[in-house]
């Protein structure tokens, strides 16, 4: 099994808002069902990703997501397959909204 993901996100932003909101983002989705070994890290980025996609979602946690999916094996290759496949079945703004959250990602905006 890959490194166990920790996340803390949520007590840092929301911890004294909503500490259960914060328990169940830092605990319950990070720490249980992100470190469940059943399906590998790379496929489980991939999948966020495309959840993230159809959902309309292309604010800084798809960012957030797709930098992830980068650190852990995401090659740009493979990230324009993924996002032109799904574009196909959530539509194709959401590929042009996500494909420039990418290209940021993978350093392809000429920096």
């Amino acid at each position: 099994m890959s490194e166990k993901i920790v996340q803390t996100a949520g007590r840092e932003q929301l911890g004294e808002f909503a500490p259960m909101f914060a328990h169940l983002n830092d605990d319950v989705l990070f720490g249980e069902v992100w470190n469940d070994g059943t399906i590998d890290t790379k496929t489980r980025c991939i999948i966020t990703v495309v959840a993230l996609m159809a959902s309309g979602i292309t604010d800084s946690s798809l960012k957030y997501h797709l930098q992830n999916a980068k650190n852990n094996g995401v090659t740009k290759e493979e990230a324009a397959a993924i996002i032109t496949h799904a574009a196909m079945y959530t539509g194709w703004p959401k590929g042009w909204a996500v494909f420039r959250l990418a290209k940021d990602v993978w350093n392809e905006n000429g920096q």
